[in-house]
């Protein structure tokens, strides 16, 4: 797959071998190494998308350097390797945030979908990166509508009802989500994620209900899927618009009644956990439209959760503004930076398309680019400090994503192709711009 790269972290040399061989076979960009140490270094300091480990290797085991990746990168997809008999360290390595496991010895075949199925997650992460902050310090409730949200978390959080969060791409629904677990009883259990729109309709089906061994094709082993991983804890999925009626059939049993079947299996299997789903979609539109069922939708809904835009509550957007410049300062390495009145001025004015997600861009490339210890209006984008964007930007009805994706392929085209100074011009690591290169498609001929 192109402009996709693995690091293969693995002390068995033939095998190491082995691995590089398959994945640069199929198009893939491969790093070897043959220790965590070393592993974690080149994470730091190269782009990689995949990282494929061992759990036992001498020094930092598979263990620790996956802490220390999500740490780092939380956007890494990390496939942990296993024999038989470390099954459940592999389960609990998928629980700390690993994508998936792979069972030794292997198939060829099984590896290599694997690793498919995390490439194509990569660009498909949460709204913005809720591993950085917690999520009390994100959920900034100094506007009307922050504060009710904020109160009705804490109500339905001690409950076992389902709840579907509503709000356009970059509010921080998944953030939302996360609150609820965390001030739940299943705090102590896992929180596992789900996109449903970065799968196609067979991938997320195993990945949501896993399978067994010669369920199909490829099938080569047991695979636990995410409602097993999240048992008496919370599963959170994302984009639930997007699911087909196949799936949406079987999730409504699953919330019904409380049992699934892996694919293939005959054995059902009961489930202890919270259904949260989010999207940005009428999900009631789709409904009348007979492309979501109705009584799934009532299922999801017990409990609907509104979160406004960013442009309805700018009461919030000084502390969003502190908090990210408190935190871009120190992943840059910079003292922090204060904001001049026109500055503030101008960014409390500017509409956000982008939400939440773009206000974290902009200060993040604000804090490199800016030279001096005061912000300055000059030091904003053109489009922030005049409010408009060749009368696109202020225009609510153009897609969120577009501001972003302007952004960087003029950041790209001012610094000629270069990644490097492009991603410096934006305030981003280059593995961050090139998640979002994937995502908006945007061509990499120019990359040097």
């Amino acid at each position: 797959m192109r402009g996709i790269t693995i690091l293969i972290a693995e002390d068995e040399e033939n095998l190491a071998q082995l691995l590089d061989r398959i994945f640069e076979r199929n198009g893939y960009k491969t790093y070897v190494v043959n220790n965590g140490e070393t592993a974690l270094n080149i994470v730091k300091t190269q782009h990689i998308d995949i990282v494929i480990t061992d759990i036992r290797m001498p020094g930092l085991d598979g263990i620790s350097l996956l802490k220390e990746i999500k740490a780092c990168d939380p956007y890494i997809e990390v496939l942990v390797m296993t024999a038989f008999a470390n099954l459940d360290t592999a389960i609990d390595a998928i629980r700390m945030g690993a994508r998936d496991y792979i069972r030794k010895p292997f198939d060829i075949d099984e590896v290599l979908e694997a690793v498919e199925k995390a490439a194509l997650l990569v660009g498909h992460h949460s709204e913005y990166d809720v591993h950085k902050l917690k999520s009390d310090e994100i959920l900034v409730a100094n506007s009307p509508s922050m504060k009710s949200l904020k109160k009705l978390i804490e109500k339905v959080a001690s409950s076992t009802a389902t709840v579907n969060i509503y709000g356009e791409t970059g509010v921080g629904k998944e953030l939302v989500a996360k609150a609820i677990h965390e001030l739940s009883d299943r705090r102590e259990h896992p929180f596992i994620t789900v996109n449903c729109s970065a799968l196609p309709e067979t991938l997320l089906e195993s990945e949501l209900f896993g399978y067994e061994k010669g369920a199909f094709t490829g099938a080569f082993a047991r695979k636990l899927g995410r409602f097993e991983l999240a048992n008496g804890g919370t599963i959170f999925l994302d984009e639930i618009g997007d699911i087909s009626p196949v799936i949406q059939l079987k999730l409504l049993r699953v919330i019904q009644q409380k049992e699934f079947e892996r694919l293939g299996g005959t054995k059902t299997l009961p489930l202890d956990l919270r259904v949260i789903t989010a999207t940005n979609k009428d999900l009631k539109a789709l409904v009348k439209e007979k492309k979501f069922r109705e009584d799934l939708y009532y299922r999801l809904n017990v409990i609907p959760i509104e979160v406004a835009p960013l442009r309805e509550r700018k009461e919030d957007i000084q502390e969003l503004l502190n908090t990210f410049i408190r935190i871009a300062s120190k992943n840059n390495k910079t003292p922090i930076k204060k904001l001049s009145d026109e500055a503030l001025e101008a960014l409390l004015n500017y509409p956000w398309p982008g939400n939440v997600r773009e206000l974290e861009n902009i200060v993040e490339r604000i804090i490199v680019i800016s030279e001096e210890p005061i912000i300055e209006l000059s030091d904003l984008p053109e489009y922030i400090r005049t409010g408009i964007d060749n009368g696109k930007t202020n225009s609510l009805d153009v897609h969120k994503d577009e501001v972003e994706e302007r952004i960087i392929r003029n950041a790209i085209l001012e610094s000629q192709g270069n990644m490097t100074r492009a991603a410096e011009k934006l305030g981003i690591s280059r593995r961050s711009l090139y998640r979002k290169i994937h995502k908006y498609g945007i061509d990499d001929n120019r990359m040097v």
